[in-house]
């Protein structure tokens, strides 16, 4: 399967540029790579972006032959690192590790981004589809489910603050989102990242988070944290006595789903066969057993697209997250 579908993009998508390209740039295209690559991260070391990408970086480094250098460059919701690579050569050896929020949600947020998320960036590749779970501090708000949670946040307006990783992130989405169906009054507190949203969370500074499974699970196995209900429209495989928001009842939330992605974005005109290739390998990287395992027991789900369906993903993306920004009134903080 990986090889048809790798046959099929480089015979059509890359047509137009091996037509146009010099004898010297194909060869150079062709030979690719032959340099270490060079993947910008959005979000800060031990994020759930981060585990993502880290736990595919080896086995894509090892099917390309050549080395991903993860390099960080946290901040602004991602637009750091998103900016970074927005101006970078198209040559194949600089990507940005992005999300739902940082090639989505900010176009909404942000009334001047120096970069356009669809126009400045060549999609590669989805990676997963990620779980987000409503997780509590059990000492700081005692509920046992959503409708508990609910009838308590309701019942003492402006009193419970809720966490995120910053403004416009993919836990920030998911939780304005639900306050904004349910109507409920709560403070929201932005981190710098997911460590420090976590954190925040486990001393009382803030009551729950909406955020990643395999960020939050440690910490629910341990005892100090407790989900109560699942962000996606179906259970979770890692975690099926967990409740999906859609499940619970509640008025309007029947067709809840606050899933996101993560993916991997190039420079604008980066070559067509090198996008192939490496949608290619991240792909064949995916399907491996041990991958698949690792990334599915933790709350993920996997995303197999040529770049061509990942740029439709990421324009409806974009149309969606403007939608939910303007509904809940999202502001840039």
């Amino acid at each position: 399967m990986i090889r048809f579908a790798r046959r099929t993009l480089l015979s059509s998508a890359a047509a137009a540029f091996v037509l146009a390209a010099s004898p010297a740039v194909m060869a150079e295209t062709a030979a690719w790579p032959v340099q270490p690559i060079t993947m910008m991260m959005t979000f800060n070391a031990g994020s759930g972006v981060d585990v993502v990408a880290r736990l595919i970086q080896e086995p894509v480094s090892k099917i390309l032959g050549q080395p991903i250098i993860i390099d960080y460059k946290p901040g602004a919701a991602g637009n750091i690192a998103s900016e970074y690579v927005s101006r970078a050569k198209p040559d194949g050896y600089t990507f940005v590790f992005g999300t739902a929020a940082t090639h989505g949600t900010n176009a909404a947020l942000y009334a001047k981004l120096p970069f356009d998320v669809e126009a400045d960036f060549t999609p590669v590749s989805p990676v997963v589809t990620v779980s987000n779970v409503l997780t509590i501090n059990p000492e700081v708000i005692k509920v046992n489910n959503l409708k508990e949670f609910v009838a308590e946040i309701k019942a003492h307006p402006g009193k419970y603050n809720f966490a995120s990783t910053g403004n416009g992130t993919g836990t920030h989405m998911a939780f304005a989102e639900l306050n904004w169906r349910l109507g409920l009054d709560m403070v929201h507190v932005p981190y710098k990242g997911g460590p420090d949203a976590i954190t925040g969370v486990l001393r009382g500074e803030t009551c729950c988070i909406m955020n990643q499974v395999q960020t939050v699970l440690p910490h629910v196995k341990s005892g100090k944290l407790k989900m109560i209900a699942a962000s996606t429209a179906e259970r979770i495989k890692a975690v099926p006595d967990v409740q999906p928001v859609a499940e619970s009842g509640l008025p309007g939330t029947k067709n809840f789903d606050s899933a996101i992605w993560f993916g991997i974005f190039a420079p604008k005109n980066t070559p067509a066969p090198i996008v192939a290739k490496f949608n290619a390998a991240v792909q064949q990287a995916l399907q491996q057993p041990e991958i698949r395992e690792r990334l599915e027991s933790t709350g993920n789900s996997l995303r197999l697209e040529s770049p061509e369906k990942f740029k439709q993903t990421v324009h409806d993306n974009r149309k969606s997250q403007a939608e939910i920004v303007k509904a809940a009134n999202i502001v840039n903080q």
